[in-house]
């Protein structure tokens, strides 16, 4: 097979095209190459991306994967007469990646492996140890997609708040209730195998070729029940509505586990289990997992993080400053972006998790605290583009020597947002002009606040540490001039954002597993490996690959 790339196609040509992409896209092939229909046995597409660096002449970018009649013996013989006449450097043999679960083993264990936690770095990491027929126990705090669905809509209406059924916690993790991005800046063969995992669960099937892929918040629970439908066929067993409450550590190992139950009518089960292995995918917001840890004396460290709060603009004034004369076009959709200034030499801000028609959700675990946090469904049609606007803490910005001194940093800042909203779950919001200016707001401009429990204005400075409130400041007039309109005197700031990544890193080793404590495997975001979608599910991936090769 070949791929063949840098296909730039004008919308008008897409426009005015017959038949679909697909048609259109094997007529350019056959073209550029030379070939006849009956030389070309498939066209398959590999990535789409928007060319948007000229927004006077917007295109769509390709690449295609070719397989010719004639076998390797005929895509020889083409590449070879391309390259006498220096003519399309852009062809290639097709670079096929292979991804394998890890291989099922023979001998069936007495103790099952305990998965902790089913965001997207459990859930892959149960599927393959199922896949690997070790029947894994995997467990969540939260409920199922529909009653968590439920009693996050029940926290909107009414604000009362499920500490252990929100956005942060049930299956699928906080990702479930995001834009569902599955962009990565890692390169994995594990991807392409996530990604076909996710189109086989009911996701789009865009996904496999999209160059910045999304599922949206409106698809992603149907799709994590799927997977765990998988799970469970394939041996795993899944325990929602329980979590982890106690770990028995002897000899430096890992020997039991003890779990809570909560039933329907509210009451708590302990069970106490014997276990050798246990993976820790719990997530970045599992604070008293942390806790837990620290009392066993297992090794963590602090690590660097973000904070912030969400932004706001009209998304028709987005796609006008990315797309230009071609904003609305069918072909071009929500224009996203991707912002990163540099104030100073020491604290950058950056643009994070940005919904293109999405919205601002209320993201809180913690009785008394506001989080915000952003998802758009899968047809991003909402009026508002959101980004997180964040900028980096750093351990040394930290004060005393807890190793938990982001996770309470985090606490005392939601607990300010959660008093200047006025004790509701609002959330305190300021416009833009006046963050700039340093005065409080009283009223929204042309741009309505999305957070669902209704905002309260002020000065969101208040709820932040003041270095990253002067960072933001200092910011959002140079993003300014790299997106036209970003410093907008009427964008909306909501705050605020704390759970960008995790504030402490559980510390493992070549292994994979905890430097402290044998059997203990720290996987995903919470554990300080992941950031996203992508990059958790991959760790997953490779920790429970690390965990079977251990009892081979």
């Amino acid at each position: 097979m070949l791929d063949v790339s840098d296909i730039r196609l004008p919308l008008k040509e897409l426009d005015g095209a017959d038949g679909t992409e697909k048609a259109t896209l094997r007529r350019v092939v056959l073209r550029r190459l030379h070939l006849t229909p009956d030389d070309l046995s498939s066209l398959e597409l590999r990535k789409r991306s928007i060319d948007a660096r000229k927004r006077g002449n917007v295109h769509i970018g390709y690449t295609v994967r070719i397989a010719l009649r004639g076998g390797e013996n005929a895509e020889r013989e083409l590449l070879c007469r391309l390259a006498r006449r220096h003519q399309d450097r852009q062809v290639r043999v097709a670079d096929v990646e292979h991804f394998t679960l890890p291989k099922a083993l023979s001998v069936r264990r007495t103790q099952r492996p305990l998965v902790v936690g089913a965001g997207c770095a459990g859930l892959f990491c149960a599927l393959a140890l199922a896949e690997a027929g070790l029947e894994p126990l995997l467990v969540e705090r939260g409920r199922d997609a529909a009653r968590r669905t439920a009693d996050v809509e029940r926290f909107i209406r009414t604000s009362k708040l499920d500490p252990e059924s929100n956005i942060q916690f049930g299956l699928g993790g906080a990702g479930s209730f995001s834009d569902g991005k599955l962009e990565t800046g890692t390169k994995s063969a594990a991807h392409r195998f996530i990604l076909q995992t996710l189109v086989e669960a009911g996701a789009p099937r865009r996904i496999l070729w999209d160059a910045k892929p999304h599922v949206g918040s409106d698809l992603l629970p149907a799709v994590v029940t799927k997977i765990c439908e998988r799970i469970k066929a394939a041996g795993g067993e899944l325990h929602l509505s329980t979590r982890l409450t106690k770990l028995d550590i002897r000899g430096g190992h890992v020997t039991a586990v003890v779990l809570e139950r909560r039933e329907e009518s509210g009451l708590l089960v302990e069970e106490r289990r014997p276990v050798s292995d246990v993976v820790l995918a719990c997530g970045h917001s599992a604070r008293d997992v942390f806790e837990l840890l620290c009392n066993a004396g297992v090794t963590l460290e602090r690590k660097t993080f973000a904070m912030g709060v969400r932004i706001e603009h009209l998304q028709a004034d987005i796609d006008r400053a990315q797309y230009g004369p071609f904003a609305g076009h069918p072909k071009l959709g929500a224009a996203p972006y991707k912002l990163v200034a540099h104030p100073s030499s020491q604290r950058p801000v950056f643009s994070f998790c940005m919904c293109p028609g999405g919205y601002v959700v209320a993201a809180a675990s913690e009785e008394g605290g506001v989080v915000t946090n952003g998802m758009s469904r899968s047809d991003r049609a909402g009026t508002n583009a959101n980004s997180g606007l964040l900028a980096n803490v750093f351990p040394e910005d930290l004060e005393g020597e807890d190793v938990l001194a982001g996770v309470m940093l985090q606490r005392r800042c939601e607990r300010a947002a959660f008093t200047l909203g006025g004790g509701s779950y609002a959330a305190p919001a300021q416009l833009v002009g006046d963050f700039l200016q340093g005065v409080p707001s009283s009223d929204q401009g042309s741009v309505s606040p999305t957070y669902p429990r209704g905002v309260s204005w002020g000065d969101v400075r208040t709820c932040l540490p003041s270095y990253v409130s002067e960072a933001l400041r200092l910011a959002i007039p140079a993003m300014g001039h790299q997106l036209r309109g970003f410093a907008a005197a009427d964008a909306v700031l909501t705050g605020v954002e704390t759970r960008s990544s995790s504030p402490v890193r559980i510390v493992r080793g070549k292994s994979l597993q905890s430097v402290s404590t044998a059997g203990l495997w720290p996987c995903g975001e919470g554990a300080g490996y992941a950031g996203g979608i992508m990059s958790a599910a991959t760790d997953g991936l490779r920790v429970a690959q690390a965990l079977v090769d251990s009892l081979l």
